[in-house]
């Protein structure tokens, strides 16, 4: 048996560069040993399997304050750290998903001549991507629109991988509320959003009367109100594991519109009401859901001008009951599920291994 090379993965922060970075993992694992690069006290060390030989650095997100350049000088000082570690493991291939980690190790690997692979999944390149995206061999895109924002770098189309459960059917959890009324699945990312919580919170008097059925995903600091505990109709969760399934089989997704989320509602052909995160940078959310909006799979409600009132309004518009030939049906609902089911998908994990799998001749 060869003995096989070794990648090191380096995507840490939120869901969005975790989960396509795993599922890239997970394709590849076969022919090369995992070495994992993140970032202490966040997602990583609860999402990344213990095979995955996971580091951490002790860097944190750089604010907007008197320290700004300060922090940026840490981060790219532990260029250093990472070189050890490239040295240490013996690494022959850096993948990536961008995020304020990527920085460090596509100059760490460029020193050592190692060669980059960065994915960038939003529409709108974020800034590691735009300004170090030169340096890889390859920048693979999650949307072909992106390709217009990196004259500079080799680009490549290839989607954005998702977690393994999305690519087969998985029946509804026990614990979702029963009955027969829509489904909504109101979320807000991996670390939750607190306007779409306030938002549901304002209306959900309104959506218990309408008879939804609302799962809500709160994300670490959001309580449940009291005057919600007890009703049937709804139930609240920090976090589930269990996303394919509740995108499978609801009716609507109300949520951020991150990279990740984006390509999970395109799989599962599921309509939606986006509401951008207003102070992403570049705006890159609302670029993302303009994609589906465009496409008439997805409704976007800018969050400055979200209220209950609009809210609600919205959901009557997309629910409202129409009859034909004796059959009553939600007329809007059932055009946007029609436009989701024309959405372009591509087996992205099948086309990133492709690349990954190219440099194995190299070596």
């Amino acid at each position: 048996m060869s003995k096989k090379n070794n990648l090191l993965v380096a995507a840490s922060g939120t869901g969005g560069h975790i989960f396509p970075a795993l599922a890239v993992s997970k394709k590849v694992e076969d022919e090369w040993n995992i070495h994992w690069l993140g970032i202490q006290q966040r997602l990583d060390a609860h999402l990344i399997p213990q095979k995955y030989n996971l580091k951490t650095l002790n860097l944190k997100t750089p604010r907007k304050n008197i320290f700004l350049f300060y922090q940026y000088i840490k981060i790219l000082m532990s260029t250093f750290q990472i070189i050890r570690i490239l040295k240490e493991k013996k690494i022959n291939l850096v993948f990536t998903t961008g995020g304020y980690i990527s920085a460090p190790t596509i100059v760490a690997s460029k020193l050592l001549k190692i060669p980059i692979i960065i994915h960038e999944s939003n529409v709108v390149p974020g800034m590691v991507t735009k300004y170090f995206g030169f340096l890889c061999n390859y920048v693979l895109l999650g949307f072909k629109e992106t390709n217009s924002y990196l004259k500079n770098c080799k680009t490549i189309f290839t989607g954005t991988p998702l977690r393994e459960q999305f690519y087969k059917f998985n029946f509804l959890p026990e614990w979702v509320p029963k009955g027969n009324g829509p489904l909504l699945i109101v979320m807000g990312g991996s670390q939750g959003a607190k306007a779409i919580n306030q938002i549901l919170y304002e209306s959900l008097e309104f959506l218990i009367k309408k008879q939804f059925r609302i799962v809500h995903i709160v994300g670490e600091s959001n309580l449940k109100p009291f005057h919600v505990k007890n009703s049937k109709n709804y139930i609240q969760k920090k976090f589930t594991n269990e996303i394919a399934a509740l995108f499978q089989n609801c009716d609507l997704v109300i949520s951020r519109s991150g990279a990740g989320t984006i390509n999970e509602l395109m799989e599962a052909e599921k309509p939606s009401i986006l509401i951008p995160y207003p102070y992403s940078k570049n705006n890159h959310q609302e670029k993302n859901a303009m994609i589906l909006a465009a496409s008439g799979g997805s409704v976007l409600i800018n969050q400055n001008n979200m209220s209950k009132e609009v809210f609600e309004e919205t959901l009557e518009r997309i629910f409202k009951i129409k009859s034909k030939k004796g059959k009553k049906h939600y007329e809007i609902l059932d055009l946007m599920k029609k436009n989701m089911e024309n959405n372009n998908k591509i087996k992205s994990k099948n086309e990133i291994k492709k690349y990954i799998d190219y440099f194995l001749k190299e070596f």
